[in-house]
């Protein structure tokens, strides 16, 4: 019998996470040890658009406008509302979004019955921070450098995580990784071994 219960946010959040760190990669093969089937880009669209359409009806439903696009990037469905007015769909450091994010790939879940790893933007903020979280990684980046001693920065959500792996691992001569447990989880940058 196929196990169909929803995943945690937490699932959710390490499956973000876990592609960007060096040597923790996706795995290949499911817990069984059978070969993990690739998801095709058009289940991909397919599970951006059903996000899509749950993401439409709770706009609907709030009386917000808004423009929706579905596409596939970097082999992750995404979803994308353009708009006037949508700064309450994002909150507080995007925790409103992180939270509308959960609620679409639950969406996708009840009808695919795969867990997705679905990217959801609102009003451009993903872009935006990922500009700012650059210059806070380069930031740190910079003292580690000078002072040779690891940089903790402050709790983050998984997708800025990633965001600051990823201008990390891209520098020589530093390295990142996260600790702690949700919400606080955070990034050490600290000197390469």
């Amino acid at each position: 019998m196929t196990d169909t219960s929803i995943p945690s946010a937490e699932q959710s959040v390490d499956e973000e996470t876990r592609a960007t760190v060096p040597g923790d990669e996706e795995p290949t093969e499911t817990e069984t040890g059978t070969p993990k089937k690739a998801v095709s880009e058009s289940d991909l669209f397919a599970q951006s658009e059903i996000a899509a359409d749950y993401i439409e009806g709770l706009l609907d439903i709030l009386d917000y406008d808004g423009d929706i696009d579905e596409l596939v990037s970097a082999g992750r469905p995404v979803v994308e509302v353009v708009g006037g007015r949508l700064q309450n769909l994002v909150g507080q450091r995007g925790a409103t979004l992180e939270a509308l994010q959960e609620l679409a790939r639950l969406a996708v879940f009840r009808q695919t019955g795969s867990p997705s790893r679905l990217l959801l933007d609102i009003g451009g903020y993903r872009a935006t921070r990922r500009k700012e979280l650059a210059a806070v990684a380069r930031n740190a980046v910079e003292k580690v450098k000078e002072h040779g001693e690891p940089v903790r920065l402050e709790p983050m959500s998984a997708f800025e995580r990633k965001c600051v792996h990823d201008v990390v691992n891209a520098i020589s001569g530093v390295a990142s990784e996260s600790e702690g447990v949700e919400p606080n989880r955070r990034i050490i940058v600290r000197p390469a071994d």
